[in-house]
C-alpha cells in the first residue's frame, strides 16, 4: 500500500510477523488548497494498514499460527479481506457483566448475533442499539468488525469490473453482509510501484482508468471507519485533520489542540 517491498508469494505463512504500512489518504481537495495558499508543506490524513497472515482451518485448535493470528487481528478497527472464501466465526464465551442492565443488554445482543451466525451471516449484519454494541464490545467478535472485500481481477476487468461474473456475485454477497467491494489488479499495482508519479498517471490512462485500486481502497477504508476530514491552510502548511463522523465543530477544533475546544467561539458555513 505504501510502495513497500513486503514479501508476497502463493504459499502458506509467507507472512508471519505483520507488515505495517502508514499511508496518506488521497484527497484532491488538499492539493487544491495547498496550491491556493502556496503552502511550503502539505500534510495528508494518514492511516495504518497491517498485513496479517491468513487464517487457516483449525486455527482455534492451534493449527497454523493459531492464537498468534487472533492476537494480531484483535486490535484492528476494520478488516480488509482479499476474496477467497468466508471464514466461520470461532465463538468465545461472554464474560460476566457487572450490572443486571448490562447483562440484559448483552444477552439481548448475543441472542440476535447467535441467530445471525447460525444462519451463516456475520455479527455485523445485526442491527444493535448503541448500548447493546457497547455491551458486547469486549468479546472482540471478528465478524462484528466492519469489512471491505477486495476483488483481485485481471487487468482487462478494471474498466468494467462487474462484467466479471465472479465480481458481480461478490458484490451481491458483500451487500447482504452490509459490506463494500473494492476492485484492484495486484499485478497492475505491483507495476505501479516501479514507476515515478508522473509515469503512473500515463500508465493508468493507457488502461482506461483514472486511479489505481489502492487509492480507492484507502479512501473506502477511511470512510468505513467513520472518519472525516477537514483542512487548515496557510503559507506555511496545508494539513488534513481526521475527525469522526458526528463530531461537533468544537470537538473537531479540539483535535488540533484541547484549548481550541475549550475556548471555541463559533463556526460559520
Amino acid at each position: 500500500v505504501e510502495n513497500g517491498k513486503a514479501q508476497a508469494a502463493n504459499f502458506p505463512f509467507c507472512t508471519i510477523e505483520p507488515n505495517i504500512g502508514i499511508v496518506g489518504v488521497p484527497d484532491p481537495r488538499l492539493d487544491v488548497l495547498s496550491q491556493l495558499s502556496k503552502s511550503q508543506r502539505t500534510v495528508p490524513a494518514s492511516m495504518e494498514f497491517v498485513d496479517i497472515a491468513g487464517l487457516v482451518k483449525g486455527a482455534s485448535q492451534g493449527e497454523g499460527l493459531g492464537n498468534k493470528f487472533l492476537s494480531h487481528i484483535r486490535e484492528v478497527d476494520s478488516i480488509v479481506q482479499i476474496e477467497r472464501r468466508m471464514e466461520r466465526l470461532k465463538k468465545s464465551k461472554p464474560k460476566d457483566s457487572q450490572t443486571k442492565v448490562k447483562e440484559a443488554s448483552e444477552m439481548a445482543a448475543l441472542q440476535q448475533i447467535h441467530g445471525a451466525l447460525m444462519s451463516g451471516k456475520p455479527a455485523r449484519s445485526v442491527t444493535l442499539t448503541d448500548y447493546e454494541n457497547e455491551a458486547v464490545m469486549h468479546l472482540c467478535l471478528l465478524t462484528m468488525k466492519p469489512v471491505i472485500y477486495v476483488a483481485n481481477v485481471a487487468e482487462s476487468d478494471l474498466v468494467d469490473p462487474t462484467s466479471n461474473s465472479h465480481v458481480k456475485d461478490l458484490v451481491e454477497v458483500a451487500s447482504s453482509f452490509k459490506s463494500e467491494v473494492v476492485t484492484i489488479s495486484a499485478q497492475v499495482e505491483a507495476e505501479l510501484t516501479e514507476l515515478q508519479p508522473e509515469e503512473r498517471s500515463e500508465f493508468l490512462k493507457s488502461l482506461g482508468i483514472n486511479e489505481g485500486g489502492l487509492g480507492s481502497l484507502i479512501r473506502a477504508t477511511y470512510n468505513l471507519l467513520g472518519m472525516r476530514t477537514y483542512f487548515t491552510s496557510g503559507e506555511k502548511e496545508t494539513k488534513a485533520w481526521t475527525i469522526l463522523a458526528g463530531m461537533t465543530a468544537p470537538q473537531a477544533a479540539g483535535v488540533i489542540h484541547s484549548d481550541f475546544e475549550k475556548g471555541f467561539i463559533r463556526a460559520e458555513t
